[in-house]
C-alpha cells in the first residue's frame, strides 16, 4: 500500500516523540508499505524568523513570503528540520533520505496569486507535479523519501508550499492509498469531543460555528482536495498516541478523525476516553 504521512511541526519539537515516530514508520516500511514522508515546521519556522528580526505575516492563513523570508524557510525546512527526521527514520533502522524540491527536480510549484492580492504573496506556491519515476526508485531501493514544503517553480526559484496543502495534493499525484495527517492534538475536536468521522460537506458548517480554526480548517480543506483526487482514506490522527501511527498506517482501529466524502452525521467520543488505542 502506498501512503502519505505528514507530520505536523508541532511533533517535531520534541525529540523522543520524532523518534517514536520514526520507529513506527520503520515498521510500517517493514509491513511492506511505501512511504513518503512530508513534514511541516510552522512555529520552529516563525521562532527562527523572531530570533532573526523578520516579521511574519499572513493571508488566508498562507505566510506572506518575501525573498528572505524564503531563504530561511528553505534554511529550516530543508535542512535543519528535514535533516533530524531523515535522520531519525535511519536510526530506527529504515533508510531515509531528506529530500527538497530541486533534488530531481521532485517537487514542481506554480506561484500562488489572489484577486485581492495584485502582488501575491511572494513565494508561495500549490504543488503541480511530482516526479514519481524519482520516489519509485527511491521505493525500489528500500529508502524512505524525506521531503520539505518547499516546491520548484517554472523560474527555477523554490517556493514555501502549507505543507498540508503539499500533503494532498502529493497523495493525489502518486496515487496513495491513505493519507495520513499526524497532529498535536487526537484529531478534529468539537469542544471536548473527538469527532470519530467529518464529510466534506461539514466542513463549512463547522467553521461557521466556530468548532474549527486555524491549521485544521487547512487541514479539513486539504483532506477534502486528496479525497476528491482519488485518495482512498484519509485520517487526522494525533501523532504523539501510543502507536497511532502503525496503526492508523495499517488501516487497524485506531483513535482520530476520518475524513469522508459523503454526507455522514458526526460521530462523537468523548475527548477522556482518547487514551484508549490499539496496540
Amino acid at each position: 500500500m502506498r501512503l502519505v504521512i505528514k507530520i505536523a511541526g508541532a511533533l517535531l519539537d520534541c525529540p523522543e516523540t520524532v523518534q517514536e515516530i520514526a520507529g513506527q514508520i520503520a515498521e510500517l516500511c517493514n509491513s511492506g508499505h511505501e512511504l513518503l514522508v512530508i513534514h511541516g515546521g510552522g512555529k520552529i519556522f516563525t521562532a527562527t524568523l523572531s530570533r532573526m528580526g523578520i516579521a511574519s505575516f499572513f493571508v488566508n492563513g498562507l505566510r506572506v513570503t518575501d525573498r528572505e523570508t524564503r531563504d530561511v524557510a528553505v534554511m529550516v525546512f530543508a535542512g535543519l528540520l528535514n535533516k533530524r527526521l531523515a535522520g531519525a527514520i535511519s536510526r530506527a533502522g529504515q533508510p531515509a533520505v531528506g529530500i527538497s524540491a530541486s533534488d530531481a527536480s521532485c517537487f514542481l510549484a506554480e506561484p500562488i496569486k489572489f484577486e485581492d492580492q495584485p502582488c501575491g504573496l511572494g513565494f508561495v506556491g500549490y504543488l503541480t507535479e511530482v516526479n514519481l519515476h524519482f520516489l519509485k526508485a527511491m521505493w525500489h531501493s528500500g529508502i524512505v523519501p524525506v521531503a520539505s514544503c518547499l516546491g520548484l517553480g517554472p523560474d527555477g526559484e523554490l517556493y514555501n508550499i502549507n505543507a498540508d496543502h503539499m500533503a494532498a495534493a502529493a497523495a493525489e499525484f502518486i496515487g496513495a492509498d491513505r493519507l495520513l495527517f499526524l497532529t498535536d492534538v487526537p484529531g478534529v475536536l468539537d469542544g471536548n469531543s473527538l469527532l470519530h468521522a467529518v464529510c466534506g460537506s461539514e466542513i463549512e458548517n463547522l467553521v461557521r460555528q466556530n468548532k474549527i480554526s486555524g491549521g485544521m480548517i487547512l487541514k479539513l480543506e486539504a483532506a477534502r482536495r486528496a479525497l476528491a483526487g482519488g485518495v482512498a482514506e484519509v485520517l487526522i490522527v494525533g501523532g504523539a498516541l501510543p502507536r497511532a501511527v502503525f496503526s492508523a498506517g495499517n488501516g487497524l482501529r485506531c483513535l482520530g478523525t476520518r475524513v469522508l466524502p459523503m454526507v455522514l452525521n458526526s460521530a462523537r467520543l468523548p475527548l477522556a476516553e482518547t487514551q484508549e488505542i490499539a496496540p
